[in-house]
């Protein structure tokens, strides 16, 4: 089981940014994907982006261009740096890492971002 260290939400007005961390603790099996989703209230979780081991990116529509992922991988860490926030990204963002040969999900515990003016 994978746990996870997380940071980096808050409130902000709308045009600001925030960087989201995830760290996994300890030692894990070999990760082959980390990435964000978020659901805002009243919404099914969504795809926000992810990175697979190779470098592969894939963002969606809404946040391309406005939001960055990185990773470190001797940190087994994830980063989400989101620019020019808009009051529709209110959501709640959720880590997760698909690690080993099965590619075992395991999410993050969620983290409050809040755009408002």
């Amino acid at each position: 089981q994978v746990h996870f260290v997380e940071s980096g939400g808050g409130s902000v007005q709308p045009g600001g940014s925030l960087r989201l961390s995830c760290a996994a603790l300890g030692s894990i099996p070999t990760v082959q994907a980390m990435g964000w989703y978020r659901q805002a209230p009243g919404k099914q979780r969504e795809m926000v982006t992810y990175i697979v081991y190779d470098g592969r990116i894939e963002y969606a529509d809404s946040v391309k261009g406005r939001f960055t992922i990185s990773r470190d991988n001797v940190k087994n860490a994830v980063y989400l740096q989101m620019n020019d926030l808009k009051e529709e990204d209110t959501a709640v963002y959720y880590c997760y890492f698909n690690t080993g040969p099965s590619l075992s999900t395991t999410w993050g515990q969620g983290i409050q971002v809040t755009v408002s003016s």
